[in-house]
């Protein structure tokens, strides 16, 4: 611990009148002979017992660990690739962000550049935010940097005096050291009283030492990062965005925030992400874009792009990025990631964690920033699958329980809920010898493991490997498989006995007739030549498997929807219920606020004019919900299955700013969306390295207007740091116990989590 931080610490101690016994000092002061690199919750609270660490030390670990590796991993894309001037950004762990001065040609990563005549192409350059005109950030096109050993997976840290832009330095000044300064605005005044994550650390050694109440505050020191769409009334919340609030932090914590800091918890950081979980698209209108960006990559004005911790040049796989990356490489223990499709899934396996959501609801959502409420749902990273159980116990309100007054969707059946912690479900209680997974039937979903391209190729047949060789040979599960005329059917497993394709032709027809008989193009979507699939007379032998259902009708395919008007309701709910001097609605959100391309102004200028919120999405997205899950759960009924099982994306990382894989045959670039429309409960596992990627690439159209992603076919790179990837187990709704048992266990068996390299233990 520094100088700086032992006196803040006694301090508060003598401010808040403790007596310190000789044992409570020199375990609070002692250098700390423990190391938070993989540790996990329980570690944390046996070392804490032991007197071999402290909370500060715990927490300062932390804050060490972000001022090596928090920094900026990206650079900018310029017409020629010439330097830039030295830019400084907003403080982050005590000093400011130091902006590379270096920049990559834009023909380096779009081929034919003088040949383009389509709309400019925004390059990438350096501005003034507009929540803070004295510090810089990056605009348009960028790239990410290898081997740069930076990371930028944390946007605003609890550290007194950086917390907040509205509240910065001495205007955030602790109370005892003196009175407000007079050129602080008076809300500040409330706001640094709240003590800072070592402060906060500090009361707790002072109050608990090494017995702390773990029954009571079963989260006690573990020091969490939240995606940064949940409030937090002691840190700047603005969904990621350079926004201009009057104050940033928000008046209430988030429901979540708020019960991991009742059980203990240091709300420590906000992750970076995709602004506003992605912002929701562009619902189009009068505003246009005049320029073009290329490339992959989570992004927010504020907190820069995320990189990758196993290569900081490859993207992080969706908008919940920071919160996955920061607990992969060791910048937080756990934390409290979101989901609108798949993007707390998404970017655990490429950051080598656990990624868990729930039924939607369990996990309230309440005081938190949605793009569309009716998909968005909380989610946990953590390094196991046993802390991230326990996390979810902590969420239970000892009054409440897990419903949240705030969060609509959160008034479940309470029959959901297991009448035993979900921690239970992760502690191996098997007899010696046998095998722990018999007499478990887990269903193989070979729907989302084609090889539509080459870059499907590895990932799928080492998943399936994967799959055979633990599931079944080692741990005694039994395996079925569906099918997909597109995958090989394996002689090895047998098949399941009723498809999926079976249930959406007996359930579609009866509850969806319009969905089956919808056109596009002038043409009807799941044609099937010889029949007239819209007569009623066809519709009843489908569904009694007399006649063919389209080949093209499947799960990958089925959960799509019209788009929503959702994020401008909800937006304009959450600035009014924020109250907010400044930003109070979506007009004086815009006129205060910077995007970091020009194609979010225009889209957020497009949703502040969307007034009109009645839409068809909403309507065939509540339908096929129901719909879905009647599928899912005959399939699982009728196979007699207790869990399904996939890869949890077949496609690697791509290169930040450089070209993503394309769509192929309804394929899912970046997720899968059947566990997210549904709201079914989902986790991924780390499940190994992927060392082969076809790099896909740009390429200009006959017109040469626009740049298309193609997919590369023969040309793999052989990765010099191998890319983890992810095997999911899911089910239906409150199916969370056996979910969380078969991924303890698979877990425990293969010990597929290994921390990134470049991030190890710091040098002390």
């Amino acid at each position: 611990m520094n100088l700086i931080n032992k006196n803040r610490l006694m301090a508060l101690f003598i401010k808040m009148g403790f007596v310190l016994t000789l044992c409570i000092s020199s375990h609070a002061f002692a250098k700390s002979t423990f190391q938070i690199e993989e540790a996990s919750i329980d570690d944390v609270h046996a070392a804490i017992k032991k007197g071999k660490t402290t909370c500060v030390d715990v927490v300062q670990s932390y804050i060490d660990r972000a001022k090596a590796f928090n920094g900026v991993c990206t650079q900018l894309v310029t017409k020629d690739g010439a330097n830039i001037a030295p830019a400084t950004g907003p403080i982050r762990a005590g000093q400011a962000l130091q902006f590379p001065t270096t920049t990559v040609a834009a023909n380096t990563l779009l081929p034919d550049l003088a040949s383009y005549k389509g709309l400019p192409i925004e390059y990438g350059h350096m501005d003034t935010a507009a929540s803070n005109s004295a510090v810089n950030l990056q605009f348009g096109t960028l790239v990410g940097i290898p081997g740069t050993k930076q990371l930028s997976a944390l946007n605003t840290l609890n550290i007194r005096g950086e917390r907040s832009v509205s509240c910065s330095a001495s205007c955030d000044l602790a109370p005892k050291d003196g009175p407000l300064p007079a050129s602080c605005q008076a809300a500040c005044d409330n706001f640094r009283k709240q003590p800072d994550a070592l402060e906060t650390a500090a009361e707790l050694d002072a109050k608990y030492g090494r017995k702390p109440d773990l029954k009571k505050m079963p989260m006690y020191c573990v020091a969490f990062s939240f995606k940064d769409v949940y409030d937090t009334a002691d840190m700047r919340s603005t969904g990621g965005a350079d926004a201009a609030y009057a104050l940033d932090a928000p008046p209430k914590d988030a429901t979540v925030v708020a019960e991991l800091r009742a059980k203990g918890a240091i709300i420590y950081a906000k992750a970076n992400l995709s602004e506003y979980n992605g912002g929701a698209g562009d619902p189009t209108g009068n505003a246009k874009q005049k320029t073009k960006v290329y490339g992959a990559g989570a992004r927010s004005t504020w907190g820069g792009a995320t990189c990758n911790p196993y290569d900081t040049a490859r993207e992080t796989g969706g908008s919940s990025s920071g919160s996955a990356v920061s607990v992969g490489a060791n910048l937080s223990m756990c934390s409290i990631c979101e989901e609108t499709g798949g993007s707390c899934r998404q970017p655990a396996w490429r950051s080598g964690v656990v990624g868990f959501v729930t039924t939607k609801g369990l996990m309230a959502y309440g005081g938190a920033i949605g793009a569309d409420p009716y998909l968005d749902r909380a989610g946990i990273h953590c390094k196991s699958v046993r802390d991230t159980a326990q996390v979810l116990d902590a969420l239970k309100d000892p009054q409440r329980g897990y419903f949240d007054p705030r969060d609509v969707y959160s008034a479940l059946p309470k029959s959901l809920i297991p009448n035993q912690p979900y921690a239970s479900f992760t502690v191996e209680n098997t007899k010696k010898g046998k095998k722990p997974l018999a007499g478990l039937r887990i269903g193989i979903v070979r729907e989302y493991m084609v090889k539509h391209a080459a870059n499907d190729r590895a990932i799928s047949d080492q998943s399936n490997e994967e799959m055979k060789r633990v599931l079944r040979d080692e741990l005694g599960a039994e395996l079925v498989e569906s099918k997909d005329p597109a995958y090989p059917d394996d002689a090895g497993i047998p098949d399941m006995t009723y498809t999926f394709q079976q249930a959406l032709a007996e359930i579609l027809p009866m509850l969806m007739p319009e969905y089956l008989a919808q056109i596009t193009d002038k043409k009807q979507m799941f044609e099937v030549p010889g029949y007239d699939i819209t007569s009623r007379d066809y519709m009843a032998k489908v569904s009694l498997g007399q006649v063919p259902l389209s080949e093209k009708l499947n799960i990958r395919t089925v959960t799509s929807s019209p788009r929503t008007a959702s994020f401008s309701l909800h937006m304009a709910q959450y600035l009014a219920m924020r109250g907010d001097s400044k930003i109070s609605d979506w007009h004086s959100l815009n006129a205060n606020a910077k995007y970091y391309v020009q194609n979010r102004d225009v889209a957020m200028e497009n949703w502040e004019n969307t007034i009109n919120i009645q839409t068809d999405g909403i309507t065939q997205r509540v339908k096929m919900r129901d719909v879905m899950r009647m599928v899912v759960n005959k399939v699982m009924q009728q196979n007699n299955l207790d869990l399904l099982v996939n890869p949890t994306t077949t496609i690697p990382p791509a290169l930040i700013g450089y070209a993503n894989q394309p769509t192929v045959n309804n394929r899912p670039t970046g997720r899968f969306p059947t566990s997210a429309d549904l709201g079914i409960p989902e986790i991924t596992v780390p499940a190994g390295f992927n060392s082969v990627i076809y790099e896909p690439t740009f390429v200009l159209n006959e017109k040469k207007d626009e740049y298309k992603e193609t997919a590369n076919e023969t040309a793999p790179t052989t990765l010099k740091n191998p890319m983890p990837y992810g095997i999911s187990f899911w089910s239906g709704i409150g199916d969370e116990p056996m979910i969380l048992k078969v991924a303890y266990i698979y877990e425990a068996a293969t010990k597929h989590r290994k921390p990134p390299s470049d991030f190890g233990p710091l040098v002390k």
